[in-house]
């Protein structure tokens, strides 16, 4: 058949499922939104911006609960990826989320969000969801779990954009930087220190605000993986629960024993863990802590500037040294 055959085919089909969804015919709608997708796999059409609003427009007729929609959806992110091998085209993800956080279903819209490139409007819907679903004391764990998965997906604008407007838009928060919340001043050291790429610093800080890294176990294989993509930190070759700041905070304070304790023993966490965007928990390489100032979860917020300031500037050299032997590693 034509391309021009399979457009006109595809049109009709299309026009046909949206005339069914009207008459509340899902069934009938859902199977002629399926030939919708088999028309672009076969035909091998390229991904154009029409074509995602179609398909997301199809994608919102249909019963959240069918089975149809979940096989729909899977088909159509693997057809936006034109074989790249990715996890669909972001304008895609990011009509999909808009649809989820109509429907409410804030867990399912922010994965899309998250592969969008729309940090703003994933922090709206964190907003949403935080003052709906969530406690006032976990107004900080809401945008702090999103920032650092942003930044595992090497997605640093984005992070950086979530983390700006939710804190400005969220009612629980105050302004800030500093803020009052020890969590959300460790999010904004860390987005600094990604800019930066100071090895020490980001060790330094990931030590200083372990009681607020323990309220979630997640937090430190997430910090694992930011530090081989945004420190240079080299993957370990072996398995290990004790993952990246295990040895980084005990070169801080015992300047490279033999062999370092797991970070669960050294901070009494449990055993971490799967986290389902990386498999991989590495080692930090041998740094060297002298005369580091820190950053301390008890630090008045209104020092916390000067702080994160005087520490950049004094492991300047050590985090240039620490970067020289490693380069960053590719999210799979």
């Amino acid at each position: 058949m034509s391309q021009s055959k399979h457009t006109e085919a595809r049109e009709l089909m299309c026009s046909g499922a949206l005339l069914f969804f009207s008459h509340g015919q899902q069934n009938s709608a859902a199977d002629l939104a399926m030939l919708v997708l088999e028309s672009l796999e076969k035909a091998e059409v390229e991904v154009a911006a029409d074509l995602l609003e179609n398909l997301a427009k199809l994608f919102s007729l249909m019963d959240p609960n069918s089975p149809e929609r979940v096989a729909f959806v899977s088909r159509a992110l693997k057809w936006s990826s034109g074989g790249s091998g990715k996890l669909g085209h972001p304008r895609l993800h990011q009509l999909l989320a808009l649809t989820l956080w109509k429907e409410q279903n804030y867990c399912e819209s922010r994965y899309h969000f998250l592969h969008s490139a729309d940090g703003e409007g994933c922090a709206h819907m964190l907003v949403e969801y935080s003052t709906s679903r969530g406690f006032r004391s976990e107004v900080d764990m809401f945008v702090a779990q999103a920032v650092l998965q942003f930044l595992c997906l090497k997605n640093k604008s984005s992070a950086s954009v979530v983390f700006t407007t939710y804190t400005q838009k969220h009612p629980s928060i105050e302004n800030g930087p500093p803020f009052v919340q020890p969590l959300l001043n460790f999010i904004w050291f860390l987005l600094l220190a990604v800019d930066g790429g100071k090895l020490t610093v980001f060790t330094v800080l990931c030590e200083q605000y372990q009681p607020s890294l323990r309220r979630d176990p997640m937090y430190n294989e997430y910090l694992d993986r930011i530090g081989q993509l945004f420190f240079g930190v080299p993957p370990k070759q072996t398995s290990s629960y004790g993952g990246l700041l295990a040895q980084g905070t005990e070169h801080i304070h015992a300047a490279a024993q033999p062999s370092a304790p797991s970070i669960s023993r050294m901070f009494h966490l449990p055993t971490l863990r799967f986290c389902p965007l990386y498999t991989d928990v590495h080692p930090l390489p041998q740094t060297r802590s002298h005369h580091l100032p820190c950053v301390r979860e008890s630090d008045d917020p209104g020092t916390s500037r000067n702080l994160l300031s005087s520490l950049m500037g004094a492991s300047e050299q050590e985090g240039e040294d620490s970067q020289d032997d490693s380069s960053p590693i590719e999210l799979d």
